[in-house]
């Protein structure tokens, strides 16, 4: 006689949640059949076979499902023999999970645009390249992970995309459940929730030159915006390309209610141009969250600061602008220079999780702190309600 049930096993199995689309595969319809044999005797032991519908047939996560599926039977038969049979699920079955998790609506739709979105999107804006904008995306999100919030990073540089590097998943491919595409989750120790998607991820090779103008870079965004399934996020991050191109234009059409945060160099003439990129979202009727002054300084062997660029450049934007707008653009922090910040990036390691006790790792979780500690509330956002008719 067997010691489990399958309604015990199905029971285990609610608790293990798909990595993509973090929800219980027994709610996803991924659990197709389990089988339990008892043990014959001899010395054998009973056996549990769970039939896995695979979303699609190359999942490049199947071996973490597998260890997840084996751990938790387990779990509840810690002498049964496991066995994960894997399948791919049929057309329909896709198309019934995307209708679940989606909805069964045509239009495609901006979830974060919406009046009732809790989520706090924040476009990572710079005047001009080179100030180190992708830098202070990754550490930003990684430290606000950290916090235990559920964060989303859209690389929205189409030109220069560096986000999936820095986030150590340059390889990776995101999956697509019929017209549904899955952010690709970034592994980390803390075991907290990042998602990213790249239009580098979207391209058949990796070296593949992007050459499109306004329609098409449009286009992108809007696709990663509302065919990505992101679930219920805390934050998502923008990682704009610098200056006041198309791509800024299209997101305050799309994501009017996204907030601004400025990435600048203290040099004036990085900040000059700063003050254009705090603007362009102030025409577009997006706040201006803050600044945040990368290479701020070096700190040298002997404990003094050389100030390489020259210094005042946040402070003098953060003033203009808000004597421009009439509300308070404070500066967020200042990061010095540090070769741990520039590694990180190249090896997929960034500051805050591989060196977090240095000073430029201490500013960034700073800065991550006070968007954090902002409410994520219905607060000064347009609820779509009209007057009732006596």
């Amino acid at each position: 006689m067997a010691s489990v049930t399958e309604e015990q096993v199905r029971e285990a199995l609610s608790a293990v949640n798909d990595p993509e689309i973090k929800r219980p595969i027994t709610e996803l319809g991924m659990v197709d059949a389990v089988t339990i044999n008892p043990s014959t005797g001899s010395g054998s032991a009973e056996s549990v076979t769970v039939r896995l519908l695979l979303t699609v047939a190359g999942c490049p996560l199947k071996d973490t499902l597998n260890r997840d599926i084996t751990a938790a039977v387990k779990g509840i038969a810690p002498e049964a023999d496991v066995v994960v049979d894997m399948g791919v699920m049929t057309d329909e079955q896709r198309k019934s999970m995307r209708d679940q998790l989606r909805g069964s609506h045509s239009d495609r739709e901006i979830p974060f645009a919406k009046p009732g979105s809790l989520t706090k999107v924040y476009a990572i804006a710079s005047g001009k390249g080179g100030v180190g904008k992708s830098s202070v995306t990754v550490n930003l999100a990684l430290a606000m992970a950290q916090r235990g919030l559920k964060v989303g990073v859209i690389d929205a540089d189409i030109y220069g995309h560096s986000i999936p590097d820095m986030l150590g998943v340059g390889d990776r491919r995101p999956t697509q459940v019929e017209d549904m595409i899955m952010p690709v989750p970034v592994p980390n120790a803390t075991g907290t929730d990042i998602q990213v998607m790249s239009v580098g991820m979207l391209k058949p090779r990796k070296d593949q030159v992007v050459a499109w103008r306004g329609p098409m870079l449009d286009r992108a965004l809007v696709q990663m915006l509302s065919d990505v399934f992101w679930g219920d996020l805390d934050a998502l991050l923008l990682d704009l390309p610098p200056g006041t191109g198309d791509m800024a234009i299209s997101l305050g059409q799309h994501l009017p209610n996204a907030e601004v945060l400025v990435v600048t160099t203290p040099q004036q003439a990085a900040a000059s141009v700063a003050e254009r990129a705090g603007t362009m979202a102030s025409m577009m009727h997006q706040r201006v969250v803050g600044i945040v002054e990368n290479m701020s300084y070096l700190v040298t062997p002997t404990g003094d600061r050389m100030e390489i660029f020259g210094s005042g450049g946040a402070a003098t934007v953060a003033k203009t602008l808000s004597h421009r707008f009439g509300y308070d653009v404070p500066v967020l922090g200042q990061v010095p220079l540090d070769e741990k910040l520039r590694v990180g990036g190249d090896t997929g390691e960034p500051i805050v999780v591989s060196d977090p006790d240095t000073e430029a790792a201490k500013v960034l979780q700073g800065v991550a702190d006070q968007l954090s500690g902002r409410s994520r509330g219905l607060a000064g956002m347009q609820l779509g309600l009209s007057p009732a008719g006596r």
